[in-house]
C-alpha cells in the first residue's frame, strides 16, 4: 500500500509542502522512528478514541503515553480505545494501525499535544507502515489550527 489518497488529497487541497520518508515496514511508533532515522519526539503518534458517536484522534509525540483523563477533561467526557472494525471504517484507505495525524482529512476531530506545535519539523504516518509524511512544524501547526490543544501526553 502507499500513502492514503484521502490524506494526499487533503494536503493538496491545503496547498501544503511535504515529502515522504520511506522506511522498512514497522508496527510501533518507536520502531518507526528508529527505522526512519528520525527523533522520536518529532514523530507524531495518533491514538484513535471514541465516545458514543464521537471520535477523536489524540496526536502526541511517539515518546509519550496518552493521558486519557486529561483528554477526557478537555472534551468533557471519557473516551475509550476504538476497535479494529471502527478503525477500518473510519480510515478506509489506511493500513490498520497506520493512522495519519491529520484526522480532519477523514472527518475526525483532532486533539494535538502542544509539544508537537513547537517543533521545527514533524513526521507522521502516511496511512501505510512503510512511509512517513515529513513537513515543517509551521505547516503542521497551521493544519492543526482547528484542533483542540493541550498537554495530552506524558513522557515515558
Amino acid at each position: 500500500m502507499s500513502m492514503s489518497s484521502t490524506l494526499r488529497d487533503y494536503l493538496e487541497s491545503e496547498v501544503t509542502t511535504y515529502d515522504l520518508v520511506p522506511h522498512p515496514e514497522t508496527f510501533t511508533s518507536m520502531e518507526t522512528a528508529a527505522a526512519a532515522h528520525v527523533p522520536g519526539d518529532k514523530l507524531a503518534k495518533s491514538v484513535v478514541l471514541g465516545a458514543e458517536d464521537e471520535y477523536v484522534i489524540a496526536v502526541i509525540p511517539s515518546t509519550h503515553r496518552l493521558r486519557l483523563e486529561t483528554l477526557g477533561a478537555a472534551f468533557g467526557h471519557e473516551f475509550d480505545m476504538v476497535n479494529e472494525d471502527e478503525l477500518s471504517r473510519l480510515f478506509k484507505d489506511c493500513e490498520l494501525g497506520s493512522v495519519p495525524a491529520l484526522g480532519q482529512a477523514f472527518g475526525v476531530h483532532v486533539a494535538v499535544d502542544e509539544a508537537l506545535l513547537e517543533l521545527d519539523e514533524i513526521y507522521f504516518e502516511s496511512g501505510d507502515h512503510s512511509q512517513l509524511v515529513h513537513m515543517s512544524g509551521q505547516d503542521f501547526a497551521a493544519l492543526m489550527a482547528q484542533a483542540k490543544r493541550g498537554h495530552f501526553g506524558e513522557h515515558v
